[in-house]
C-alpha cells in the first residue's frame, strides 16, 4: 500500500538538541574537547559595567571558528548557515527557538578584541595538540603565501610628493589610453598622510618612469589589456585608500593584486600549525624570519620543546639569517640564492689566513669590512696591490679596465658555506622533501577549504586575527582526527617552571 506523508505543525512538542546530535558528530566532539571559559577573564576589561549585554565572547569565537570550518567568509552567510544546522546550534549553546546574534555584531566584536586575544586562543589550542603528542618541536617548516586583501586595484590612487600633482604626473607617469579611463573611487580615504606621500628616492622613481614608458607603448596591445588591474602600478607610487595596509604584489602567472602576506610555520611531525602572522605583502621573507623565529622558539620552549631544524625555501636566504639561526642553536636548511658565490671563479679562499689566492698563486689580502649602501648588508673587501698584477699574463682578462684586483664577498661567507653543506647533504635532501610535503599542502588547505582565500576585513591587525582564526580551525580539525593516545612527557615543562632553566636563545 502506498504511503503518503502529511505535515502538520504541532502546537506543543518535546525536543532536545542533545538527543538529535549524534555521539560521533564533529561539533559534538568539538564541544566536549574545546573549553573557552578562560575568555571571560581575558575579555572582561573591554566591556563596561552598564548598558545592554553584548554577545558572549565564547559564542563569538565559536561562531568565527564555524565560519572557517565551513569555509564561509561572509558574516551574514555564516549566521544564515548556523541557524539551519542543529549540530552547530548545539555547539554554540543555542536552542532551536533562540535567535542567533546579528551578523554585524560579529564584525564589531572582532574589531573590539585586540590581536593578543586571538593569539592567546591559538596558543591554547596548540597546547592541546602538544599534550596529545601531535607536535615534536624539533623541525619546523616555514613558508609564506599572499592572501587577497579586501580592496580593489581599481581604487588605487597615486601617492603625492611635496609638489603639485600635475607636475608629479608629468614627471613619473606617461598617461596612456588605459590610464585616461575612469576607475572606481573609494568612498572613504582611510590612509594617513604618511601613506599618501612618496617615500621612494630619485633613482627608484627613474626606474618606475622607464617601466611606465615601456608600459604606455605596449599595454593597450597586450592580450587582456582591458581587464581590471592591467595598469602598471607600484607600491612606490600607489596606495589603496580603502585599505592602506594592503600592498600590491604578484606571483608568476598570477595577476597583480592587493594582498597581505601570511607567514606560516608547521611542525613536520603531524602538520600542526605552530605559528602564523600577517605581514605587508611588499616585504621580503628573509626580513621577517628573525621575528618568526623569536616568537615560535619562545612558544615551543614554554612547552619544554627544543627547536633544532629550520626548513624554508630560498626566499628566506641571507647571511644575516644563517648567522642568527646559528646564534639560537638552530640548524638552517635554506637553499642560498643563485647569485651567491664564495668568490670569483678560479680564486681559492684560504680560511685560516683570511685571504684569496689568484690562479697564479698571488695573495689577495683582506683590506676592510663595510656596509653596502644599496643592499644594506655587511661585506668584506679583498684587494691586491697593482704591483702584483703588473706583467701577469691574465691581467687583461682578470682586471679588465681596473688597475688592481678587488674582490667583494658577503661578511657571512662561513655561515653560507656551512648552510650549503647541510642543504646538499642526505639530511638536507630529506628536509627539502619534508618541506614540500608539509607546509605547502597546509597553505593549500587553508586557502581552499578553511576560508583564507580572502581577507574579509580591513587593516593588517584585522588580517592577523583572520589568519589566527583559520589556523585555530585547522588545528582543531587535526586534533579531533588524531588517534594516538599517549601524550608527550611533561618533564621539560616541569623543569622550566620549577627550576627556572635559562632559555637557550637571546630575546
Amino acid at each position: 500500500m502506498q504511503g503518503k506523508k502529511i505535515y502538520q505543525e504541532k502546537l506543543f512538542s518535546s525536543f532536545q538538541l542533545s538527543d538529535r546530535v549524534g555521539k560521533g558528530n564533529f561539533y559534538r566532539r568539538l564541544k566536549e574537547a574545546l573549553d573557552l571559559d578562560y575568555l571571560y577573564n581575558l575579555t572582561s576589561k573591554f566591556y563596561g559595567s552598564s548598558g545592554q549585554k553584548s554577545i558572549d565572547p565564547v559564542v563569538f569565537f565559536k561562531l568565527c571558528l564555524v565560519g572557517y570550518l565551513e569555509n564561509i567568509i561572509s558574516d551574514r552567510k555564516l549566521i544564515d548557515h548556523c541557524s539551519m544546522r542543529l549540530d552547530i546550534l548545539y555547539f554554540l549553546g543555542y536552542d532551536i527557538d533562540e535567535e542567533l546574534p546579528w551578523h554585524s555584531t560579529i564584525s564589531r566584536t572582532r574589531q573590539l578584541f585586540p590581536e593578543s586575544i586571538f593569539e592567546e586562543v591559538f596558543t591554547k589550542v596548540l597546547e592541546l595538540c602538544m599534550e596529545k603528542g601531535m607536535v615534536s618541536g624539533h623541525t619546523q617548516a616555514i613558508d609564506s603565501a599572499p592572501v587577497k586583501a579586501n580592496a580593489s586595484m581599481d581604487s588605487l590612487e597615486l601617492k603625492v610628493p611635496n609638489q603639485d600633482l600635475d607636475a608629479h604626473l608629468a614627471e613619473v607617469r606617461h598617461i596612456s589610453e588605459r590610464d585616461k579611463q575612469t576607475f572606481r573611487k573609494a568612498k572613504q580615504d582611510k590612509s594617513s598622510k604618511d601613506q599618501r606621500i612618496i617615500t621612494a628616492n630619485e633613482k627608484e622613481l627613474q626606474g618606475i618612469t622607464s617601466r611606465n614608458k615601456r608600459w604606455s607603448k605596449d599595454q593597450d596591445q597586450r592580450p587582456g589589456a582591458g581587464n581590471k588591474g592591467s595598469r602598471y602600478t607600484s607600491n612606490k607610487t600607489h596606495y589603496s585608500p580603502t585599505d592602506p595596509d594592503a600592498r600590491i604584489s604578484v606571483k608568476p602567472g598570477k595577476a597583480r593584486k592587493l594582498n597581505y602576506l601570511s607567514q606560516l610555520s608547521v611542525d613536520t611531525n603531524n602538520h600542526v600549525i605552530t605559528d602564523i602572522k600577517a605581514y605587508h605583502a611588499d616585504g621580503k621573507d628573509n626580513q621577517q624570519l628573525p621575528d618568526i623565529v623569536k616568537r615560535l622558539q619562545r612558544r615551543l620552549w614554554k612547552q619544554g620543546m627544543i627547536w633544532e631544524n629550520c626548513v624554508a625555501d630560498t626566499g628566506y636566504s641571507s647571511g644575516e639569517n644563517y648567522a642568527f639561526l646559528e646564534s639560537q642553536g638552530i640548524k638552517s636548511f635554506i637553499p642560498p640564492h643563485g647569485t651567491y658565490k664564495g668568490g670569483p671563479d678560479g680564486f681559492q679562499y684560504i680560511e685560516t689566513e683570511d685571504h684569496y689566492l689568484c690562479p697564479k698563486g698571488n695573495v689577495i689580502p683582506f683590506t676592510k669590512e663595510f656596509l653596502d649602501y644599496r643592499t644594506k648588508t655587511r661585506k668584506k673587501e679583498y684587494r691586491a696591490s697593482k704591483k702584483i698584477c703588473t706583467g701577469c699574463p691574465l691581467r687583461k682578462e682578470c682586471l679588465k679596465s681596473s688597475q688592481e684586483k678587488r674582490i667583494t664577498v658577503t661578511y657571512y661567507r662561513a655561515e653560507y658555506e656551512r648552510n650549503i653543506a647541510r642543504v646538499n647533504s642526505k639530511q638536507g635532501r630529506y628536509m627539502k622533501a619534508k618541506r614540500q610535503s608539509t607546509v605547502e599542502p597546509v597553505f593549500g588547505t587553508l586557502t581552499q577549504f578553511m576560508g583564507l582565500r580572502k581577507i574579509n576585513t580591513i587593516s593588517i591587525g584585522q588580517a592577523n586575527k583572520v589568519m589566527h582564526l583559520a589556523a585555530i580551525a585547522y588545528n582543531l580539525k587535526k586534533y579531533l582526527k588524531f588517534t594516538k593516545k599517549n601524550p608527550i612527557s611533561k618533564v621539560g615543562v616541569y623543569l622550566v617552571h620549577n627550576f627556572s632553566i635559562k632559555m637557550p636563545f637571546k630575546a
